[in-house]
């Protein structure tokens, strides 16, 4: 069974916090992970998975069953179908206040799930499970499997090609389906797919709300509504630009991206890294990739961001902390790389310590001063917690 890195943070948490949130796409491995920590706990642990109905029947009087269990670590798993816990964990809380009350797995984030954010303010550590990353995976999964495949444990244990494309349609029908609407999307299951597959065309481009509006029929007010739910459901992630202290006109659109690769890919019919290889979308797909590892990986305190100016100056990854660049990354699908004028451009308005070139798998070299080229995995492993 493979282990998770969040697994030590998450019991760090649970030693100081009354509830603790693992929040992550579904099917990402959160109740793995749950149990995997539940086998070894100090304190006895209760399981409850609110999509089985004799579990949510528990709860029909939920204080008198938390009430009976409040020495025990409870376990509540789906916790988005039942949000009107919130305020009554809260009170639980209060009146026993101690570590590792409740653990609460959940496909939404705390922005979705409002009721998390009053109720449990100061009472409450979320973390994010991402797909499997790069460092976690075994050595008999590289790179490009991960790439291809996306990091879903059940991608990446399928021998098979089709069982494999089978798990991530029906993936992809039960949130357009079900999990979105009882998320609250109000919309059509076929707008949405519509929508969903045109931002993997457009995945790793400047968000245009007006031009995506115009070809679904929709108004951009509509749009933006959609595409804000699911980033807040982990299907999109936005990001931002890099503005501070910079003079020059700044492009101020979010550039907006498919959270996991194996989800890319089957939307756009990938069905292979042949495939995706003559595919006009693999720069942004590997582009895609890069991100997701970062922000799996990036050390706490470390922002990222995108760097454009309306004069063609830009770099995929703008690393801060606070107000500081201390490094910048472009991704390239090439082992051989040719950095554009518009990258040194950038490179020059950032004047970054360190400025990365990520490449699948080439050698790890200075190809100018202050600038390295690298394989993705010896940037992960080497240069990403940038002495932290």
């Amino acid at each position: 069974m493979l282990r998770r890195r969040l697994t030590a943070e998450i019991k760090e948490s649970l030693s100081f916090f009354p509830v603790v949130s693992i929040i992550g796409l579904r099917q990402v491995g959160k109740t793995t992970l749950a149990k995997q920590i539940m086998q070894d706990f100090h304190k006895p642990c209760v399981y409850l998975d609110l999509e089985i109905q004799s579990d949510l029947n528990k709860l029909n009087d939920a204080e008198l069953y938390l009430s009976s269990h409040a020495d025990s670590l409870v376990v509540i798993d789906e916790v988005q179908h039942k949000k009107e816990l919130y305020p009554l964990l809260r009170g639980l809380v209060d009146q026993k206040r101690e570590p590792a009350r409740f653990l609460l797995l959940g496909s939404a984030s705390p922005e979705l799930l409002r009721h998390s954010s009053e109720s449990l303010a100061g009472r409450i550590a979320y973390h994010k499970l991402h797909p499997f990353d790069l460092l976690e995976v075994p050595d008999s999964v590289s790179p490009i499997d991960l790439w291809v495949k996306g990091g879903f444990p059940s991608m990446l244990t399928s021998n098979s090609k089709t069982l494999a494309s089978r798990w991530m349609e029906n993936f992809v029908s039960t949130y357009l389906y079900r999990d979105l609407l009882q998320l609250g999307l109000n919309a059509s299951p076929k707008v949405i797919r519509n929508l969903w597959t045109m931002m993997a065309h457009l995945n790793g481009q400047l968000l245009n709300t007006s031009t995506i509006a115009n070809s679904l029929g929709l108004t951009s007010p509509t749009v933006k509504r959609y595409i804000d739910f699911l980033e807040e459901a982990f299907l999109l992630k936005s990001l931002q630009p890099y503005h501070w202290n910079i003079t020059k006109r700044l492009v101020k659109s979010p550039k907006v991206y498919i959270t996991d690769t194996g989800i890319l890919h089957n939307l756009l019919g990938i069905k292979d890294f042949d495939s995706l290889t003559g595919n006009p979308i693999v720069g942004s797909s590997w582009e895609s990739f890069v991100l997701n590892q970062v922000l799996a990986l990036k050390p706490n305190g470390v922002d990222v961001y995108f760097y454009r100016t309306h004069h063609g100056a830009e770099v995929d990854i703008v690393f801060t902390k606070g107000l500081q660049v201390i490094a910048t990354a472009e991704a390239k699908f090439s082992n051989s790389p040719q950095l554009t004028r518009g990258n040194y451009h950038a490179i020059e308005d950032l004047k970054a310590p360190v400025n990365y070139v990520i490449t699948p798998s080439s050698d790890d070299y200075l190809i100018k001063e202050h600038v390295r080229v690298c394989s993705l995995k010896a940037f992960v492993e080497k240069y990403l917690h940038f002495n932290s």
